[in-house]
């Protein structure tokens, strides 16, 4: 009698997931900062703001376009997010019996800072910036402990929650010393110490909705305006004025969709003051005008 092979840390939160994302949506779960994505068919290229997070792929495959950057992933495979990050991608690998199914693990940078500092992990100091994203392979470790993250969804919502913390801790701790660590140390825990271009993207999300220059910036982050220049575009492939004009019309995108307000009212909300200028910037990024590009998503 043949005996059947254990299922693998993979195919085990493959089986788990797949009870708990029935439809193509994104599902929030009992542990805070974990939820789950699922899609039966590949989707068109969509665009919004990537947060700090690790993306993992359970089933199918996923690219993300930042700036001229292409970043395929598929199974077992993550994508790591150290900023916001304007971008736009779309699901390449999904049918009805093997749907696309991704884990969303939320983290704060600082976490990742404590991480460093708390395990004594050992990381080469190199100042030169690196992109704010990364695509890496899942090895052996990390999965089994995204697999017991997994698990917790069986468990009681209270104990799932609390439990989870310790998880989480373990996956950031994964991730630091497996192959892509550094890259992962230079973006967050680099960048922490100096609060370089960290604070430059906090600093335009405060004020993307007005007038802005660059010299402020560059003396507010304390950077000459080539170094800041330089550094921006390193990590989010993009200056800093372009970085607050997506900004802008994301959420410009946002209002519309969730308001009754006219484009001429969300143009003057994010801070354009020009209609025809917003309209034209706008149809660029999204493919088509304001209102007609609401009522496609909408639809």
């Amino acid at each position: 009698m043949k005996r059947e092979l254990p299922l693998s840390p993979l195919d085990q939160m493959i089986d788990i997931v797949s009870r708990f994302a029935h439809d193509d949506e994104r599902y929030e779960t009992v542990i805070p900062f974990l939820s789950l994505l699922r899609s039966s068919r590949p989707t068109p290229v969509t665009r919004g703001v990537l947060q700090p997070s690790c993306c993992v792929i359970l089933q199918g495959g996923k690219r993300i376009h930042l700036g001229t950057d292409v970043l395929d992933y598929g199974p077992g495979e993550y994508l790591v997010v150290s900023v916001d990050l304007p971008a736009s991608g779309q699901v390449l690998n999904a049918t009805p019996g093997r749907p696309y199914l991704l884990l969303n693990i939320e983290f704060d940078p600082r976490e990742i800072a404590a991480i460093v500092a708390e395990a004594r992990i050992a990381m080469a100091d190199d100042a030169q910036p690196v992109r704010g994203a990364f695509v890496g392979k899942s090895d052996a470790g990390l999965l089994e402990a995204l697999n017991k993250l997994v698990r917790l969804l069986d468990a009681p919502a209270a104990e799932a929650a609390f439990l989870a913390v310790g998880l989480k801790r373990e996956i950031i701790y994964r991730l630091l010393t497996g192959e892509y660590g550094q890259q992962l140390y230079q973006n967050v825990v680099l960048d922490q110490q100096d609060r370089g271009i960290s604070k430059a993207i906090a600093w335009l999300k405060d004020r993307f909705d007005q007038p802005v220059k660059v010299e402020d910036l560059a003396q507010a982050t304390n950077m000459s305006v080539s170094s800041l220049h330089h550094r921006f575009k390193a990590v989010t492939t993009m200056g800093p004025m372009q970085y607050q004009k997506q900004l802008r019309l994301q959420a410009a995108r946002t209002l519309l969709l969730n308001g009754d307000i006219d484009a001429g009212t969300a143009a003057y909300k994010v801070g354009y003051e020009s209609q025809s200028q917003f309209s034209r910037e706008y149809r660029r990024l999204f493919g088509a005008p304001p209102m007609q590009d609401v009522k496609k998503l909408r639809a």
